[in-house]
């Protein structure tokens, strides 16, 4: 006996719905126009049909069997057989209910209401843009989502192990906001180093709140979060957001550090401002988490939703972060320009010293992405020089074997070699320049044993920074942007948008300033980039 399907019932979140059957459960494809639901069809017992919000034992002929206690233990998994069991002294028709399955670990966000009382509903501006005619398009069922649409952290189930998956509320518009549109005073701020994408995640900010929701009152603060107090808000307007997502940096300006957060809310309550779009990483969004805190302290009416930016790709629970994909494809650029010049020189050596103070997801993908690099060296996985397995042995077998190698380097890797002192204003600790000890070892190794070396260095990471950002970045920012908008009018506080599992979701920002997401040197795609370059583990 085998466990056949997972049959859930209408009445769960559509997300976790969507989530638990594709493991599952196959259902029939829908054309991407349809606006039809998809029939489901669920197993019989012979003659009646067995209901949904379920779960079901079933023979391989899709049939539930007669008794389930009868089988041999050898046929069932044990751990959902007892699960089983269990239930069967809890439901008298002996079918579990979903939401025992996978429990109610939901990780929401802030919400206005829970700390301002008598706050009113309206309906959402943006139905404007909806027509009732099934046919043409969207319609008030499809556009609309409900709060009790959820994303799970893990579409992967192990049955076998504890179900404890986190869940996040689903982002997207809901029919009723708790903000007139002629009420909303909207800040933006983006603060820390640049990223490909930011200018595109101001104009659709800017564009939500203008087209959607009517929003006239629309301020950028220059310079990070010292701009609040110390420099004059711009005006922003869809003229003038017009065209900067084509533009590298920030029309805005960035900065680390100047984080005063009685004086940023000071200056939110005089200005009137209701809701903040904080833009930045880890040490931007535990700012953005400080002003939520103080503002909720405070008792004023202001959401504070954060988009979040690490070009390093670092953030914990989300997918990925804007410009990680452009920065990957520019990265591939630097990598064939080193790979040109190691192999037009005798024993060429290239070295690329790529972002990634903590994490070389950068590294690893652009690495993967050229299929011309040799040695790829990350800060999660410790590398040592000489001696046998060491980064010399291996640079000297690929100069012997291909007369050149291309190494390339993420910036946080082999800082045990280096000198670091002092942070830098964000508080982040200052790291020693390993692209620079890493050539002048080659070359004294090289020079030591009276051989011809040519060591070509490239460290193309403020060109990388300052780019536009690419057609997919593009389309991912505007889902950002946009998400994060229809949050804050849904009253949602104290959150940043993000990808889980590809579907944006609003998760609690202290969820994400507290760790930082890391290459897993036990995963199949570091694997991966080991099978590539052919280098051994240097442990």
């Amino acid at each position: 006996m085998q466990l056949r399907a997972l049959i859930v019932g209408h009445s769960a979140p559509r997300s976790m719905r969507a989530a638990l059957r594709t493991q599952i459960v196959a259902f029939p494809k829908v054309h991407a126009r349809s606006r039809k639901r998809p029939a489901l069809t669920y197993p019989t017992d012979g003659q009646n049909v067995i209901r949904p919000a379920t779960l079901q034992w079933c023979n391989e002929n899709g049939t539930p069997p007669g008794n389930v206690a009868a089988e041999s233990e050898d046929r069932r998994v044990p751990e959902m057989a007892a699960v089983y069991e269990e239930s069967r002294g809890k439901n008298k028709d002996g079918r579990m209910n979903l939401l025992d399955i996978i429990g109610r670990n939901v990780s929401r966000p802030g919400h206005v209401t829970e700390y301002m009382n008598g706050l009113a509903t309206h309906p959402n501006p943006s139905r404007k843009i909806i027509c009732r005619d099934e046919d043409l398009c969207l319609t008030e069922q499809y556009y609309f989502l409900s709060d009790d649409e959820y994303v799970l952290e893990s579409n992967v189930v192990n049955i076998r192990e504890e179900f404890n998956n986190r869940m996040f509320i689903r982002s997207g518009p809901r029919e009723q906001v708790y903000f007139r549109s002629d009420e909303v005073k909207a800040a933006i701020v983006t603060c820390g180093g640049l990223c490909p994408g930011l200018n595109t995640v101001i104009r659709e900010l800017v564009l939500c709140l203008w087209q959607q929701y009517d929003v006239r009152e629309i301020y950028g603060i220059s310079n990070g979060y010292r701009g609040f107090y110390t420099s004059n808000w711009e005006t922003l307007t869809e003229k003038s957001v017009d065209g900067i997502h084509k533009k590298g940096g920030t029309i805005l300006g960035s900065s680390r550090g100047g984080m005063d957060v009685n004086k940023v809310v000071d200056s939110l309550i005089a200005r009137g401002v209701n809701q903040l779009y904080v833009i930045g990483g880890d040490g931007t969004q535990a700012g953005g988490q400080a002003i939520y805190n103080e503002i909720k302290r405070r008792n004023y009416l202001c959401t504070v939703s954060g988009v979040p930016k690490t070009i390093d790709n670092d953030m914990p629970i989300i997918d990925k972060s804007f410009g990680f994909d452009t920065a990957v494809e520019e990265a591939q650029r630097a990598i064939s320009a080193a790979h040109v010049e190691a192999e037009c020189a005798p024993n060429g050596i290239g070295v690329v010293r790529l972002m990634g103070r903590h994490a070389g997801f950068i590294a690893m993908y652009a690495t993967l992405s050229s299929r011309d690099v040799d040695v790829c060296l990350i800060p999660e996985a410790p590398f040592y020089m000489e001696g046998p397995g060491g980064v010399y042995e291996h640079v000297e077998h690929l100069l012997k074997k291909n007369g050149h190698c291309v190494i390339v380097l993420a910036e946080g890797a082999g800082q045990e070699y280096v000198q670091t002192s002092g942070s830098d204003a964000s508080g982040n600790k200052k790291l020693g320049d390993a692209g620079t000890w890493l050539v002048d070892s080659l070359k004294n190794f090289y020079k030591d044993d009276n051989r011809e070396v040519n060591v070509k260095y490239i460290d193309p990471t403020y060109m990388i920074r300052a780019l536009p950002a690419n057609s997919a970045d593009n389309i991912y920012c505007t889902l950002l942007a946009h998400s994060a908008v229809h949050g804050s009018f849904a009253g949602y506080t104290g959150f940043i948008t993000g990808p889980v599992n590809e579907r944006i979701a609003y998760i609690p920002t202290e969820l994400v300033v507290t760790n930082k997401n890391r290459v897993d040197t036990n995963s199949r795609m570091w694997g991966r980039v080991l099978f590539s370059t052919g280098q051994p583990s240097f442990q």
